[in-house]
């Protein structure tokens, strides 16, 4: 486990979060197949995942988000289907825990991790979320299941549909963890308007979100839009994409991605009244240790 970070020398009104672990495993040459993604992982690759994790501790990360992006019933029961193996239907929950014990283990002890609340289908199709009575039927025991794991808070993230990221929150919120909500706009950066951008936010706040950020979108459409959500009164972040989008694998790495251009963009953030940083798709350790050291 690791002993400690450029994170522990952090300023006090900065958290920073890690990167992403989808594209890591990608890049490592783990596959990560639709629909289930990163969940294959935590079966077929948890030293790895666990070293992916351990590097953005000792890149600065603090909060460290565990793999359960697709370890909910509705994916992996979808999985199972289409594998033809009903029987996998219950191993969501294994699953859920075992994410969640890669990372604990992997990181220091003072540091937090967070359980990731996904939507149900795509995270680039709002149109695609379900009903709300079946959003809340699969979000509310998910994220139960998160907060028997032992997580510390809960983050609903990459939501495009305002709808269902209020039932992810509302889920959460039963659980008495703390929530942070991350909306996306997309790779484009038009999936949400920034009228509906900012009152999705506003309805997540009423709930009870203890922070909302952004994320899995353009770094510039972040510093575009954290202004808009200043007035709200929580703890704001953000947390861009490097690359583009695969319809195969989920995400295309970039050949070649400089730390440096990410960093001068989460710089900016916080000058917009962000506390919260970190890296989404395409990103890497060297991504967090760049705005981390840029930043203690």
């Amino acid at each position: 486990m690791n002993s400690g970070s450029a994170g522990d020398r952090m300023r006090p009104d900065i958290t920073i979060l890690d990167g992403p672990v989808g594209t890591e495993l990608a890049r490592r040459g783990v596959p990560t197949p639709l629909p289930g993604w990163t969940a294959s992982a935590i079966q077929a690759a948890p030293d790895t995942l666990a070293r992916i994790h351990s590097e953005y501790a000792a890149a600065g990360a603090t909060v460290h988000t565990a793999n359960t992006f697709r370890t909910g019933p509705y994916v992996q029961q979808k999985r199972a289907r289409d594998l033809q193996q009903p029987g996998e239907q219950a191993d969501w929950r294994w699953l859920t825990r075992r994410a969640v014990q890669i990372a604990r283990e992997a990181v220091p002890k003072h540091h937090r991790v967070a359980g990731s609340i996904a939507p149900l289908a795509d995270c680039y199709r709002p149109d695609l979320s379900p009903a709300p009575s079946v959003c809340d039927a699969h979000h509310g025991p998910f994220a139960e299941a998160l907060a028997e794991a032992g997580v510390d808070l809960l983050l609903c993230e990459t939501f495009p549909n305002p709808s269902e990221a209020q039932s992810a929150v509302r889920a959460g919120l039963a659980t008495g963890l703390p929530v942070w909500l991350a909306l996306t706009v997309g790779p484009q950066g038009d999936l949400l308007s920034d009228r509906a951008l900012v009152e999705a936010a506003a309805g997540a706040v009423d709930l009870g979100a203890a922070a909302v950020l952004i994320n899995c979108s353009p770094p510039h459409r972040i510093l575009e839009l954290l202004p808009l959500l200043s007035p709200l009164g929580v703890s704001l972040g953000g947390y861009g994409n490097v690359g583009r989008p695969d319809e195969r694998s989920g995400w295309c790495n970039p050949d070649h991605a400089e730390p440096e251009p990410y960093r001068e963009f989460a710089a900016r953030w916080v000058d917009a009244g962000a506390t919260i940083v970190g890296g989404c798709c395409g990103t890497t350790p060297a991504h967090i240790a760049a705005l981390s050291n840029f930043l203690a």
